[in-house]
């Protein structure tokens, strides 16, 4: 454990001066811009894990009886929260009419009982997370030399807003350059000044909210949904899971910097989302399959397929930049986004940044990278998810997966 905190630490210094390899004036310039916004993981860890480890192995807390029930009144207040908040936004923009008051009690109330909720919450998340690793052989990094039933990393999560992400881009190409974490309560407008003092050093740059962030413990998002929240807790804990790993490790030298692999970031960020996915749905499916029972509204066909669009803009838009036509790439994804947003989809920003983030997850409709088919392949053909993150996991190159599919 103290190894990974030391990890995490040279990871943490190391993204907030912009990288371990860096151009000295560009990084400074950087550094100055993101210094009033910047968060600290190395403080925050520091601060944070003692107070998780202590009550992990000294407080087991009280039995709770019904322990679906509590996660079950911990979302349906998440739903609650959101409508009133929806509520109280109309009232203030003189939409509908209202007792603000009123309905600002009734959400404090609603948000002190999600408090109370959430530490028991966590843990009972966490139990049902590693009751399901354990049913499919997943324990620790040396479990197939070690037979010890015993997970670790222990599983250990907030429920809490993550930091944001700065993720900063050449112009000429889509490729992420840096990526700093930045505050949690960032206001629109300071991500927006943010980006457009980065932009003006030559970059595009997004600041990008994060549903987990695989600290140690590691973030969650507190207002998503049940299968999210379930499905980013498996998915944080297998990024430090790997990091035990060549796959794992190499991924961790190329966040920092130390050597620079977008092929292996690619592979490892699809590895764990299609294993985190599917752990999040046995979950789901063995605990709260009665969770949302009852009678959904149909819901109608969306005009656009969304993830056919994005695909054709990332595909148009490495055609603009690779002829060296870097304003009108820029151009068209601003009109693409009005569009989107048009149809209902709304993007803040659509630039070289927002790909280059959303590019490693090759499983996505943003990336056009073939490793996602490469990797589905792979489950496929691969005995269990177990077999499927063993191979995965001894990859140190793309190679290595082209080959395990042959």
């Amino acid at each position: 454990m103290r190894l990974k905190l030391v990890v995490l630490t040279l990871l943490s210094l190391c993204l907030l001066g912009g990288s371990c390899a860096t151009s000295p004036d560009f990084d400074s310039s950087l550094k100055s811009i993101v210094k009033p916004y910047q968060f600290s993981i190395a403080q925050w860890e520091l601060k944070a894990l003692p107070d998780e480890v202590n009550d992990y192995v000294f407080n087991k807390g009280e039995r709770v009886e019904d322990k679906v029930g509590v996660v079950v009144e911990y979302f349906n207040l998440i739903k609650q929260i959101k409508s009133l908040e929806a509520e109280i936004a109309a009232v203030n923009a003189g939409y509908k009419a209202g007792d603000l008051a009123s309905l600002e009690s009734e959400l404090n109330r609603l948000q002190q009982q999600k408090a109370a909720l959430t530490d028991g919450v966590e843990k009972i998340i966490a139990e049902q997370i590693k009751e399901v690793l354990a049913e499919q052989g997943i324990y620790h990094p040396l479990d197939n030399y070690i037979k010890w039933k015993v997970g670790f990393p222990p599983l250990i999560f907030r429920l809490e807003p993550p930091p944001h992400l700065l993720v900063v881009s050449p112009r000429d190409r889509i490729e992420s350059l840096r990526e700093i974490h930045l505050q949690q309560d960032l206001s629109v407008a300071a991500m927006e000044s943010i980006e457009e003092q980065a932009d003006k050093l030559g970059v595009s740059s997004l600041v990008v909210g994060l549903g987990g962030l695989g600290t140690y413990p590691a973030f969650v998002i507190d207002d998503a949904s049940l299968q999210f929240t379930i499905n980013a807790a498996t998915e944080e804990w297998l990024h430090n899971y790997l990091t035990f790993k060549p796959l794992g490790f190499l991924y961790l030298l190329d966040l920092t910097g130390i050597s620079r692999n977008y092929e292996i970031a690619t592979i490892n960020e699809t590895v764990v989302g299609i294993a985190s996915k599917e752990i999040g749905a046995i979950v789901y499916q063995k605990f709260y399959s009665d969770y949302e029972n009852s009678p959904q509204a149909p819901v109608e066909e969306p005009e656009v397929d969304f993830n056919q669009e994005m695909r054709e803009i990332r595909q148009i838009v490495d055609t603009y930049l690779a002829q060296g036509e870097i304003s009108q790439a820029e151009e068209y994804m601003e009109q693409k986004r009005q569009y989107l947003a048009s149809m209902g989809y709304y993007i803040r920003k659509l630039n070289q940044a927002y790909f280059a983030f959303h590019g490693t997850y090759a499983d996505s409709p943003t990336s056009i990278s073939p490793i996602g088919a490469e990797l589905k392949q792979l489950r496929e053909q691969s005995a269990s998810l177990k077999a499927f993150l063993d191979t995965a996991a001894a990859m140190t190159s793309r190679q290595d997966l082209s080959l395990s599919i042959q």
